[in-house]
This record gives structure tokens, C-alpha cells and sequence, in this order.
């Protein structure tokens, strides 16, 4: 690794710029650049994509950031650039930049007690550890509470949360034990919005979101008002990436302190061991809702590969959005193929290898549904409506239009008594709208139905639908395997909690 200072230094001669002679637009896009002029290989860029591809299931999108510039980024189809992204709990790194303002504005304090906060609203008589639980032991995962004990915790219940935390047995005292802990994050939002008397987003816009040039964020609040604060926050991958340039820059934006240095540095420091495996990036230590990494790097990250990953000494973030159930093999395909491309000094022009990356970049999709356009059975099962028992998942009926003369096929799906049309393109993405659909987790199918569809002939009987909820990480696969006078449904997501659970149904003709 090359001193940061170093780095620094080449910044300034390779790109001609500096972050105070941007100042004047710190809400324009990030410059771009040929990865060779940051000192980057794109033949080296070109192979992480390939790796990706082959190794992680799957990329949403991707960005790299060398010297303050955009050196690659990628958006595999239908994911955009312009669409928002779930960030499950990569949102928690944005919570505690809210605590930190917070704090520097002398609205609370690290040392303050928990239950200040919230008078009455604790247990009767609390406990000596509950009593002795502090915002910094909320930020840095050690509030005492144990693994099983805060599963009892519905972040979704109607009743109020905060009472629901303070029940929690406090097992072991405060700043001793490392616990991932979300209900303590819901509990720091709550906590800002207590002494703010703003939700963690209304506090942020113009302190962080709007400075950053952050269009049009949301935070998901639950039944009382309050931003879930672990979860819940939904922007872009550019998004993403400013945010991580921000906290590279030590808190500084364009020549303008946004957030205080020294909270930066404590928020990204080794604030709590949670174990000593070399190999995992889960045991490298912990900060202020901020993962320390491999390699001395430091990343806020969130369910199913959301990553800012802020490599210091590279003077580089990469920003990646994902729907993969291996983070751990996703982080490592960065070190693997991103940490090599990066010289000290800019590379010589490769015209022909960012051309060969730009054509790559260009040209990333998810995969489409695989098979023919039509079957022989499709004209016998055309428009026949197919209903199924009553089943969990309140799926009423399926009824299949294939498309004529080249267009769409459709699928209907009746789900809780409203029809969902999916229009299923034929070698091709095509949007819609799914306000109910299988599978898909509770906290984003109500807020994102954005969803793009492609569908094919798999086999002679079987029509399959592939169902990208594009701004999430979710990719559901539906298959209808047609048989004479009954269907059976199959249905699965790509990730999900809980042992992603498959959906299993049989339905039969009406007469």
C-alpha cells in the first residue's frame, strides 16, 4: 500500500484538480475519467467485472472512485443508474453520521444514558446494565443485550418500539460484548429524532443528503413515525459512492466541513473487537456503524452485498449493489481483482482495453429468462384461468396470455383479490408494476413495485417469468409447468431471510 499522503499528492498532479478548486459545483455529478489516468488498469477493471459475473450472484450495479473521479461503473439491466436502491443496513452508517451532527451540535452526547431519553417509557425498575446502557454502546454494537434476546424484536409491530427495546433483558454490561444489533440502531434513530424533533431523513437533507447533491432519498418509517434507522434508507449508487468520498475526505466536501473530522475518525476506528479470523471481513473490528476491513479499509454495508467500501490508502471507494448470499466472496473478488489495477502514479492510454471495458460496461444485464418464444401447448392454455386453493400467500388464480405476432407474453396473477399483470418480454426487460407479488419481503413489496419482467418457453410445458424487483436485490423466478387441466406455480427469490422459502402451488382449470 502507498501512503496516503503520497496518493494525495499524485491526485493533484494526475487530475489537474483539486477538491477546493470543485467547490464551486458540489452537487454536479463526480467527474469521470479513464481508469488509466487515476492510475487504474482497465484491462484489470474489465477482469473484476468477468470475475463478478462468474463468481457472485449477482451484481446490481458497481462504481469505482480513484483520485475524487469515476474510473468504471456498471449497472446490470434492468438496474439504472437513475433508480434508487434498498440498503438494507448500510443505511446504519448514514444513522450514525446523523448521531455524530447531532452530537456536534450539543444535542446529546456519546456518554448519555439511554434511558434519558425516554423517561417513563423504560421498565419500572430497570436493571443495573439497562441503566448503565449508553449511546456508545448503541453505536458500537455492545448495549449488553444478547443475540437470542433481541430476536423478539418486530422492527414492523404496531406497538411502540422504543418500550419493546427497553423490555429486552440487558445480559451482560454495557461495552463488553459485541452483538449485531439493529433494534439498537432503530433505537439511535429515535434517539435523534427525540432531541431533533426530526426523523433521521428531515434531519440529514440539509445537513448531509442535499450538500452531497443526494436527489430525492427515502427512509422508510415504521408504525410510530420513526426511521427504522438500521434499515430502510433508498438511494443511488452514485449516491452511495459521494457518501463514501465523503467520509475518504475525512468529513470534508468540496472544501466544506460537513461532518466533524474527529467523529469520522472515531466512527471508522476500531471501536469494538468481534473476533480474530484473518480471512473474514466480519472480524477485522467495529466501529460507530461502520465495519472495519481487510487490508485496514473500513465500509458501511447492508443485507445481500450493499457496500461503500472507503480504501484510504488507495485513495479510493468502490460503491457496489448486489443481491448475492455471499458478501464474504463478493469483498473478496474487490481485493482480489480491484486492489491490483491501482498504481501510484497514472498508467500509460490503453485505448484498446477501455474499449474493451466500455463495451463490457455497456452492455451488463441480469439474465433473462432462457428458452423459446412459444410452445406447442401455449394456444391450448391460452386464457385459461387457473385456480388454486386457499394457501399463505393469498395467490388466487394464474392465467397465461401468450403474446401475438411477437409481442409480450402476459401473466396474470390474482394475489389477495387484485390482478397483477406482468408483461413478459421476449428476450428483453420490460417494466411494470407489481404491487403484491410472490416471495418478495415484506419491508420492500409495499414500497417498491417497480418491477421489469422476461419470460420464455423453458421447456415444452413449462413457462418461466423471470421478475427483477429492480430497486431492490431481489430477482423472483416464477415457473408455470402446464398440465392438461391443472398448473402447478413455482416461485423463489434469488436471496431472502429466513432460508428464502420456495412457493409451491396447484391450481386447477375452471370449467
Amino acid at each position: 500500500m502507498y501512503p496516503a499522503r503520497i496518493l494525495a499528492a499524485c491526485s493533484l498532479l494526475v487530475s489537474g484538480i483539486s477538491l477546493a478548486a470543485a467547490a464551486d459545483a458540489p452537487s454536479a455529478p463526480l467527474p469521470r475519467s479513464t481508469p488509466e489516468e487515476q492510475g487504474v488498469s482497465s484491462a484489470a477493471l474489465l477482469g473484476f467485472v468477468e470475475a463478478a459475473e462468474q463468481k457472485v450472484d449477482a451484481l446490481n450495479s458497481f462504481m469505482v472512485v480513484r483520485h475524487g473521479r469515476v474510473v468504471a461503473e456498471g449497472w446490470w439491466a434492468p438496474y439504472a443508474a437513475d433508480e434508487p436502491h434498498v440498503l438494507y443496513s448500510l443505511s446504519k452508517s448514514f444513522n450514525s453520521t446523523a448521531v455524530g451532527l447531532a452530537i456536534s451540535e450539543g444535542k446529546l452526547s456519546l456518554d448519555d444514558q439511554v434511558l434519558k431519553f425516554f423517561p417513563g417509557e423504560g421498565p419500572a425498575e430497570p436493571s443495573k446494565n439497562l441503566s448503565a446502557m449508553r449511546v456508545r454502546d448503541l453505536l458500537r454494537m455492545s448495549s449488553g443485550q444478547t443475540e437470542d434476546a433481541i430476536r423478539s424484536f418486530d422492527s414492523l409491530a404496531k406497538e411502540d418500539r422504543v418500550q419493546a427495546f427497553l423490555a429486552i433483558p440487558v445480559a451482560y454490561k454495557p461495552g463488553t460484548h459485541f452483538v449485531y444489533n439493529s433494534p439498537g440502531s432503530y433505537m439511535l434513530s429515535a434517539i435523534v429524532q427525540k432531541v431533533t424533533g426530526q426523523t433521521v431523513l428531515e434531519y440529514l437533507r440539509p445537513r448531509l443528503f442535499e450538500p452531497l447533491g443526494i436527489k430525492d432519498p427515502t427512509w422508510d418509517l415504521n408504525a410510530q413515525g420513526v426511521a427504522f434507522g438500521a434499515h430502510g434508507l433508498n438511494i443511488r449508487t452514485e449516491d452511495i459512492a459521494r457518501f463514501g468520498e465523503l467520509y475518504l475526505h475525512h468529513g470534508n466536501w468540496h472544501g466544506k466541513q460537513l461532518v466533524p473530522a474527529s467523529w469520522v475518525a472515531a466512527a471508522t476506528s476500531l471501536e469494538t473487537s468481534n473476533g480474530s479470523d484473518p480471512a473474514s471481513d466480519w472480524d477485522q473490528g467495529y466501529g460507530y456503524q461502520f465495519w472495519r476491513c481487510k487490508h485496514g479499509f473500513f465500509r458501511g454495508d447492508g443485507a445481500f452485498g450493499q457496500l461503500c467500501i472507503v480504501m484510504p490508502e488507495y485513495d479510493a471507494v468502490v460503491a457496489v449493489t448486489a443481491g448475492t448470499g455471499d458478501m464474504q466472496g463478493e469483498m473478496n473478488t474487490v481485493w482480489d481483482k480491484i486492489l491490483p489495477a491501482f498504481s501510484h502514479t497514472a498508467l500509460p492510454a490503453d485505448p484498446e482495453g477501455d474499449r474493451k471495458l466500455s463495451e463490457k460496461l455497456a452492455s451488463l444485464s441480469m439474465p433473462l429468462a432462457a428458452g423459446q418464444a412459444t410452445s406447442q401447448i401455449a394456444g391450448s392454455v391460452a386464457g385459461k384461468r387457473f385456480v388454486f386453493p386457499s394457501n399463505p400467500k393469498g395467490v388466487e388464480s394464474v392465467v397465461f396470455t401468450p403474446g401475438k405476432d411477437g409481442a409480450n407474453d402476459r401473466v396474470t396473477l390474482r394475489i389477495s383479490g387484485a390482478d397483477e399483470v406482468m408483461e413478459c418480454g421476449r428476450g428483453a426487460w420490460v417494466k411494470g408494476t407489481a404491487h403484491e407479488a410472490l416471495c418478495v419481503e415484506p419491508l420492500v413489496r409495499a414500497e417498491f413495485p417497480a418491477i421489469s419482467v422476461s419470460g420464455a418457453w423453458s421447456s415444452a410445458d413449462t413457462y418461466t417469468a423471470v421478475v427483477c424487483h429492480y430497486r431492490t436485490p431481489y430477482t423472483t423466478t416464477e415457473r408455470l409447468k402446464f398440465s392438461g387441466d391443472t398448473v402447478e406455480l413455482w416461485a423463489q427469490n434469488n436471496v431472502g431471510f429466513g432460508g428464502n422459502p420456495e412457493v409451491r402451488l396447484v391450481g386447477t382449470a375452471q370449467p
